[in-house]
């Protein structure tokens, strides 16, 4: 059925890309001679990012001579060596609209599996001096494929390549990566993957996770098997004035904003612990962008949003010294993925500091449903001056049958009561938590400050909780993903160097910085890293959606356009460039 043409192997290296140091292990070179292929790679070769490539699902990374030939043709070149393509197999054959899912092979002396279709990444588009090759693959349907080892053994270079036996259902590798990744994920073709018990287990989260998305209009809105949390579309794009309607201070330094909508129209209710984009100030300065939670009951008839004061805050001090009832203040629809999960398990709602809002939102939801849920309301603060809501979450705990409360304050005042104000002095961490026998079978919702989350999101993983019933808000800029690039000293956001630009303005909502945009950037995605504003990216060609971001407002194009397009009102930053003011949630 085929040949074996060159076995590849190479240990990771650092390669310099764009001022940036990459570890990578996709520069790969024939070796000559039998070698031993292992349960995770073969004898001399190795991965660079174990979470994008390697482990025993992709062991053995194949690619076929044909491919080559093609690319030649396409790109104008004769300059390919076997390991090209960071593959492992060169083979003659095993086309990916022949091999399927599931299919097994003898090659030598080891067994292999067919699991996947290759995820490509932009190490691909450095090692080809391509930039979109990592979206020529999957445009073209060439991706190639992984073998798991079922038996070790050694193989080399001319041995023949055996099928010897067929994967259920039949679905080419090329069926496989297109139904993923190309618009249309029909549903008898996702369920026809899922019964193929070789497809690894991230392709099966993502077809899981496709075939349980909503439908909108009777349309799928953006790729669910790509992003890890979709949310639903926003009511509205850009922003809505809304008046002032109320100002209530909760502690000494939180402040609520009850908004209504200054048209008098009611407003879309959101999901409990949604978002929204406020934009501030006077018209003569430039806009304060910032993101807040919602923190009160969902409603059509206004939105509240409580503001701490930070100590060098421009945003929160002028809504703290400047803002008055009365006031217009410009609202985004709210969004957001952090939302209270439907159902009857346990809820378990975790918060310190301003991070209390949005859970907040979620109890005023399950209170004015009189949920008969199991839920337990744990909260970390410094004293009772810092302690927004006491009294507001106590009564709303009090409708609930099943409610359990646990307040920490790390500093109490020697006015603030033990089991009156208070349950426990010291922290809201694992420690505390760990006392409480809390249901291991609940969704956890987490929000407050980074370090409090990851202790938190890490202890309930070792405790046996499961990482899809963890759930946490991030206050501010998301963690960076940035696939191999070696870690450098993170500096806070800044106007890019050089001249000011004088395109369109971009406006980074959690960051807070406002930025001209210049044609020295190719894509949105440049422009944020030139003000090292934190963002999260794979691919950079726009195929994986990893740098999928919230457009709040204005409107963008796209080179190249993305395979599949992302959802309403969001926006894949990677190949995005604006077309006029935008407005990014990041």
């Amino acid at each position: 059925m085929g040949h074996l043409l060159s076995v590849n192997v190479g240990l990771p290296r650092d390669v310099t890309w764009q001022g940036k140091t990459v570890h990578t292990g996709i520069w790969k070179t024939p070796v000559k001679g039998p070698r031993m292929v292992r349960r995770l790679n073969i004898d001399g070769d190795g991965q660079g990012d174990l979470t994008g490539h390697g482990g025993e699902r992709r062991a053995v990374f194949v690619y076929q001579v044909d491919s080559y030939r093609y690319w030649q043709d396409q790109l104008g070149r004769n300059d390919f060596t076997y390991g090209q393509f960071g593959e492992n197999f060169t083979v003659d054959g095993l086309s990916d609209k022949e091999v399927c899912i599931g299919d097994r092979y003898r090659i030598g002396g080891a067994l292999f599996e067919v699991t996947q279709p290759r995820v490509t990444c932009y190490r691909l588009g450095i090692r080809m001096n391509e930039p979109e090759m990592a979206a020529l693959v999957v445009k073209h349907g060439r991706p190639g494929f992984y073998f798991r080892v079922l038996e070790e053994g050694e193989v080399e270079a001319g041995d023949e390549i055996i099928r010897v036996a067929s994967g259920p259902e039949r679905m080419s590798v090329f069926d496989i990566d297109a139904l993923l990744y190309m618009p249309g994920h029909p549903r008898d073709q996702l369920e026809r993957a899922l019964r193929i018990p070789a497809l690894s287990a991230g392709w099966r989260r993502s077809f899981e996770a496709l075939l349980t998305q909503e439908r909108k209009d009777g349309a799928r809105t953006g790729n669910a098997g790509l992003t890890a949390a979709p949310s639903p579309p926003p009511a509205w794009r850009g922003f809505r004035p809304f008046r002032l309607s109320h100002k209530v201070r909760e502690s000494g330094n939180v402040i609520s904003l009850v908004l209504e909508p200054a048209d008098g129209q009611p407003v879309a209710a959101a999901l409990p612990g949604q978002f929204v984009v406020l934009r501030l100030g006077p018209t003569s300065a430039p806009a304060l962008m910032r993101s807040y939670s919602l923190s009160g009951e969902p409603s059509t008839v206004s939105y509240r949003v409580s503001v701490k004061r930070e100590a060098h805050g421009a945003a929160s001090a002028y809504v703290d010294d400047q803002l008055r009832v009365g006031d217009i203040v410009h609202a985004s629809a709210a969004r957001g993925s952090f939302t209270l999960r439907p159902g009857d398990t346990p809820v378990v709602l975790l918060s310190a500091g301003i991070g209390v809002t949005p859970v907040l939102a979620m109890l005023h939801a399950l209170a004015a449903e009189a949920s008969t849920r199991e839920i337990w309301w744990l909260y970390g603060t410094r004293n009772g001056r810092e302690h927004p809501f006491a009294e507001e979450t106590r009564g709303l705990l009090t409708t609930l049958a099943r409610r359990h409360s646990r307040i920490c304050y790390s500093s109490p005042d020697p006015d603030d009561r033990p089991n009156v104000d208070f349950d426990a002095p010291g922290r809201l961490n694992m420690g505390a938590i760990q006392e409480l026998n809390l249901p291991r079978n609940g969704d956890f919702y987490i929000c407050g400050p980074s370090t409090f989350m990851s202790d938190l999101t890490a202890g309930l993983t070792a405790l046996g909780v499961a990482p899809d019933h963890i759930h946490t808000e991030m206050f501010g800029s998301s963690p960076s993903i940035t696939p191999g690039i070696a870690a450098s000293p993170r500096r806070p956001p800044h106007l890019p160097a050089g001249p000011p630009a004088s395109g369109p303005t971009v406006s980074f909502a959690r960051t807070g910085l406002n930025v001209r945009w210049g044609s020295s950037f190719q894509s949105l995605l440049e422009l944020a890293e030139a003000c090292d504003v934190p963002v999260r990216w794979s691919c950079r060609t726009g195929v994986c959606h990893t740098c999928e971001a919230g457009l709040v407002a204005g409107t963008i194009g796209y080179r190249p356009d993305p395979v599949d397009a992302p959802a309403d009102g969001n926006l894949l930053i990677c190949c995005a460039q604006p077309e006029d003011d935008v407005v990014i949630d990041l």
